[in-house]
């Protein structure tokens, strides 16, 4: 399977290298434009200076493919030609609790790709019984289920539709081929290996997963939600949304186009081991190429990328739809080609997370106004420090903030921390898909 760097490359190479050349302490405002109904407030950092991570991880291409559950082993998507890549983790790992596509179901063109996803949402819907489906089934018209996600956990914050700890095995793997269907083979492992981080938090807050005051929280795989607003169709546009703590993928099909904003990509604790003893990482890669990428900045250009010495919070996190905020920090037009090249990386992994052929024409569209994407800095450089980064452009906003987490990250509150992340991929021209939905 070509990778997104292989495609990443190819379109520097045609074209992005002709492009031209706040206070630390407090989250930048964002702009309000039009609001309308919000989540719950997100979880909040405090900025402080951070520790060290240096747990290696090995590309996202490498091959590999394990079960979905012990009692059976999810149906793919039909796909040609494509192979699977290993969820973000140390070298030679797979946890046989993740589930890995064995197949990308993204090969093909645009057009093929919604057939699938709707074949296999209907096959999902199938499984359910009366209840379910009544509660799984939203109309497409309903604006607050479409914005009802938030990073909080069970026990703060009330999501609607059918939970997974609530479905059977058989049920289980068939939204898991809807996953596979709609993501990339790098966005899928990557969305399982952080899904199952929340496995590794709950078993580190104890019996039952309780966190917080009383206990009250529930962390765990078991508290994440699905929910499919509108008829899911060949050319009508509808969504679908799964997602519970740290992790939201709002999916909206219209025709041959998908859009994956909002989605919030975020993952505690950052840095966990799986049943196999292997260390994982789930944002490893992304980390460890945002610090390359600041560092390979000289001393003026870092000058312009980095606005302040500690980490901020989110700014266009759960329940800020519909506001913008102003770009700001380095323009890649005073980048250097290996530094655009590499910000065509880092943005690759959020524009990724979609199937292949979608993933191709949103970076087409995102490297084609290279030159006015910005990418701004907050916090120290070392690497494995606690470090926020916005990248900005006309069409895009990914965000990457640390928050507390206490020593292992598994902990509430108390300052950054690299190993409690938050994280957000917006399109303010399209997020819910409203370019192709007007």
């Amino acid at each position: 399977m070509k990778t997104n760097k292989k495609i990443i490359v190819t379109w520097l190479l045609l074209g992005s290298l002709s492009i031209a050349g706040c206070s630390s302490a407090q989250t930048p405002a964002a702009t309000v434009e039009t609001p309308t109904a919000t989540t719950a407030a997100a979880e909040v950092s405090t900025p402080a200076a951070g520790a060290t991570d240096t747990t290696t991880i090995v590309d996202s291409a490498t091959e590999t493919a394990t079960p979905v559950t012990a009692e059976a082993t999810a149906t793919q998507a039909s796909a040609s030609g494509t192979t699977a890549g290993a969820t973000p983790t140390s070298e030679d790992s797979a946890d046989a609790s993740t589930p890995t596509a064995a197949t990308s179901g993204t090969s093909g063109t645009a057009e093929s790709a919604t057939p699938k996803i709707v074949a296999a949402v209907n096959a999902f819907v199938a499984t359910l019984d009366s209840s379910q489906k009544s509660s799984v089934m939203f109309d497409w018209s309903n604006t607050a289920q479409k914005q009802r996600w938030s990073n909080l956990p069970q026990g703060l914050y009330q999501r609607s539709g059918v939970m997974w700890g609530n479905l059977s095995a058989t049920q289980q793997n068939a939204w898991l081929v809807v996953m596979q269907a709609t993501l990339s083979t790098e966005g899928y492992n990557r969305v399982m290996a952080e899904w199952n981080a929340d496995d590794a938090l709950a078993a580190a807050q104890g019996s039952g997963g309780g966190g917080g005051p009383g206990g009250q929280l529930q962390f765990g795989k078991q508290y994440y939600w699905i929910a499919i607003i509108g008829t899911p169709s060949e050319s009508s546009p509808w969504m679908w949304q799964w997602g519970g703590h740290h992790i939201t993928v709002n999916a909206t099909i219209a025709g041959a186009n998908i859009s994956l904003t909002p989605s919030f990509i975020g993952v505690q604790p950052a840095t966990y081991t799986d049943a196999n003893g292997n260390t994982v990482r789930p944002l490893g890669d992304i980390e460890d190429e945002a610090f390359a990428l600041v560092n390979s900045l000289d001393a003026t250009r870092q000058k312009a990328a980095i606005l302040g010495s500690a980490p901020v919070d989110l700014v266009l996190g759960p329940g800020q739809d519909n506001k913008t905020i102003q770009p700001e920090g380095l323009p890649a037009s005073q980048m250097t080609a290996e530094q655009q090249a590499a910000l065509l990386k880092l943005i690759g992994h959020y524009a990724g997370l979609v199937n292949d052929s979608a993933a191709a024409a949103r970076m087409a569209e995102i490297a084609s106004t290279l030159g006015q994407t910005y990418f701004a800095w907050y916090g120290p450089t070392a690497a494995g420090s606690a470090a926020y980064f916005r990248i900005t452009g006309p069409t895009l906003v990914i965000e990457y903030a640390p928050q507390g987490g206490g020593g292992n990250g598994t902990g509430l509150g108390g300052s950054a921390s690299p190993l409690h992340i938050h994280g957000i991929y917006r399109d303010p021209t399209n997020d819910y898909g409203a370019m192709y939905t007007k």
